[in-house]
């Protein structure tokens, strides 16, 4: 269920299990991919997910509710991308405490269990902090814990980078429309070969535009829509029982 798409009659009538809160950014990846990548693959996993988590943990409950996805929150933690057109950030400060706000919005309705689903890499420590302050939060009784879709897709994971394989995949299986096929040769041609500048353990570069020309970290070439479907597979199962284990928690 889409929060955007329904009535409010039809989510007071509605059996919620739980929220999906994708959260995104509107940011750079590189000259083939949309500045909207991140908010996009977060909200196809998303939907994967909401369809199959009916079927997660059958045994320990036949009684599933729905997922509600929210509207997703598409401008993050991306300072770092500043140097790309039309990169857009908000500082860390601000991204928790919109994200928390909104996400205390849906308790107030009895939707009080939550999953951030994430697909900014920027996002990620942010998120953490969010996920134990909303779960801590005496004024309610809401628990939520924040999600990655690229830290769940197993043996992949290593090839992540940036508008990279991985996130070039993705796209491909759900939005091929917005791939801009003619230009991932050059996309790749001046991609770097892995995120920031390092010595001795620790990032040298604060700003991506220090270590790769065109923003591209990894080659989107070897990201095609077969490897994004499984992608997706292996994001939304993980995600799937990830809620359901969210539910559980409360229900035991």
């Amino acid at each position: 269920m889409r929060l955007s798409e329904v009535a409010w009659t039809d989510v007071r009538d509605a059996d919620v299990d739980v929220a999906f809160l994708p959260v995104g950014s509107t940011e750079q990846h590189g000259p083939h991919a949309p500045l909207g990548t991140d908010t996009l693959n977060a909200v196809a996993v998303a939907e994967a997910a909401a369809d199959a988590y009916e079927g997660v943990g059958e045994g320990q409950r036949a009684d599933r509710g729905e997922v509600a996805i929210a509207p997703p929150i598409p401008v993050g933690v991306a300072e770092e991308h500043r140097a790309f057109d039309g990169t857009m950030w908000v500082s860390p400060e601000t991204f928790r405490a919109y994200v928390r706000e909104a996400a205390e919005s849906l308790v107030s309705h009895g939707v009080d269990r939550v999953v951030f689903v994430n697909g900014h890499g920027g996002n990620v420590e942010a998120l953490a902090e969010v996920a134990r302050r909303f779960s801590r939060d005496p004024d309610h009784d809401g628990y939520g814990v924040a999600f990655t879709w690229f830290e769940a897709v197993g043996d992949h994971a290593s090839d992540m980078g940036h508008a990279g394989p991985l996130e070039t995949a993705l796209l491909r299986a759900t939005n091929p429309e917005l791939v801009r096929e003619e230009r991932v040769d050059e996309a790749s041609a001046g991609a770097a070969d892995r995120w920031g500048e390092w010595v001795a353990g620790v990032n040298l570069a604060h700003d991506s535009d220090e270590f790769t020309d065109n923003g591209v970290v990894g080659d989107p070439r070897e990201g095609d829509a077969e490897r994004g479907a499984e992608l997706l597979d292996r994001a939304s199962a993980a995600l799937a029982e990830l809620a359901a284990a969210v539910v559980d928690r409360d229900a035991a």
